[in-house]
């Protein structure tokens, strides 16, 4: 991929048999894991929330006091806090990992434990953008948005480093100068102060973490 700029999640994060791997998409904030079947990730402890995605497979997250909730492919869950959380999965498993900071504020629609898709949580307006911020707090936001086919943003320079999630249709991203096609299941990544745009080429639904310093 061009200067490590988008990524298609699932197949460019293709497990390796018997193994764990995982990779930094956004320093500090957005992981993407290959499990192996029949392989976990032992349960651990976090003073704060972490939001799974699966991308390709099933995921099953199991709490220490008996809590499993299984995800399909396009399912989300927000992990408890203070409690060991893990995972395991019975097949080939791509999914991402998102941490969220203590003093994070979220959005009342998430209810930590219980099993989601991003894209279910706002609607498409005809020939509007809607926009909800999910979660946020003095050093990152989580934003998700719907397009309308045809609205866009205009080209704007982004206040810290950012990674677009695509979720539902195709959109352009114009990003310093070149345009780039993305659709669901792929992500973006701008820079700090990068010059981007974007396009729904079909109604289109993504989510945006930014960074701020």
């Amino acid at each position: 991929m061009e200067e490590e700029r988008w990524m298609a999640v699932a197949s460019d994060n293709e497990p390796v048999p018997g193994c764990t791997i995982s990779r930094q998409a956004l320093k500090g904030s957005v992981s993407v894991f290959s499990l192996a079947k029949d392989t976990g990730i032992s349960a651990e402890t976090y003073a704060y929330h972490k939001l799974f995605t699966v991308y390709r497979g099933s995921l099953t997250v199991f709490t220490k006091d008996g809590r499993r909730e299984t995800l399909q492919e396009g399912q989300s869950i927000i992990t408890p806090t203070g409690i060991p959380v893990g995972v395991e999965t019975k097949e080939d498993t791509v999914y991402t990992e998102t941490a969220f900071r203590k003093e994070s504020t979220m959005n009342d629609i998430l209810k930590s434990g219980t099993v989601f898709e991003l894209k279910d949580l706002l609607p498409y307006r005809e020939g509007r953008i809607v926009n909800m911020d999910l979660i946020s707090d003095p050093h990152m936001k989580f934003v998700l948005m719907s397009f309308d086919a045809g609205q866009a943003l205009k080209e704007h320079a982004a206040p810290g480093d950012a990674l677009v999630f695509a979720l539902d249709g195709k959109a352009e991203i114009g990003y310093e100068g070149k345009a780039y096609e993305v659709s669901a299941g792929q992500t973006f990544r701008f820079d700090k102060n990068g010059r981007h745009s974007v396009k729904a080429l079909t109604p289109f639904k993504m989510a945006l973490l930014l960074t701020l310093d």
